[in-house]
């Protein structure tokens, strides 16, 4: 790896990422560099393609939802080309790793409504996510129903303006109000644990 592109690289992304200190870029890049498929590829051109991005969210950070691990993953890739590149890397583990309340607020709110472009959580969405993060013990008829009940008391508790769906500002307020309600819809933030451990490997001196 070229120590010049090296430098050049964490100079540029310290000064949009402040959560992490120049070290840590250093070794969240050399990191990124590793797991990319064609390592040879230069610096700033190397990419993660969805499928190692969701082997990573589910082996360094213990997601399981395939679909919530695709939604993290159009969340991390700001550019939407499909793939992640260094500066998204940084920028989505300084979320993940140290980011203040609100950020993970707007994070988990993106995971949540990425379906749809509107900037709401649809009913069909909660629908959607609740269905697929909860086990299937029951038949199918009566999973649904108890999903449908689960939507009508989420929007029941998060939908302030009742128009039938959640806006980030209805996500807010709830969130604020009770903390627990940040990941209603599946988890979509890895474990405080987790990122300690996770920080352990990558800034290992």
């Amino acid at each position: 790896m070229d120590p010049k592109a090296l430098g050049k690289l964490v100079e540029s992304i310290s000064k949009t990422v402040k959560s992490f200190k120049k070290s840590e870029v250093e070794s969240l890049i050399i990191l990124f560099h590793g797991l990319v498929e064609k390592p040879d590829v230069r610096l700033d051109n190397a990419r993660l393609d969805r499928s190692t991005f969701r082997m990573i969210l589910h082996g360094l950070f213990g997601m399981t939802d395939d679909k919530l691990m695709n939604r993290v993953f159009c969340a991390f890739d700001k550019d939407s080309d499909n793939c992640i590149n260094v500066n998204e890397w940084v920028k989505g583990l300084s979320v993940f790793l140290r980011g203040t309340f609100e950020e993970k607020l707007k994070f988990c709110f993106e995971v949540y409504y990425l379906n749809g472009d509107d900037g709401y959580i649809s009913r069909e969405e909660i629908f959607d996510m609740l269905r697929n993060s909860l086990h299937k013990q029951l038949s199918e008829e009566e999973a649904d129903e108890g999903i449908k009940e689960l939507v009508e008391i989420a929007l029941k508790k998060m939908d302030y303006d009742n128009d039938g769906k959640i806006s980030f500002a209805d996500f807010e307020k709830a969130v604020k109000e009770e903390r627990l309600l940040l990941e209603v819809f599946g988890q979509c933030l890895p474990e405080a644990k987790i990122c300690l451990d996770f920080e352990a490997l990558a800034f290992k001196h």
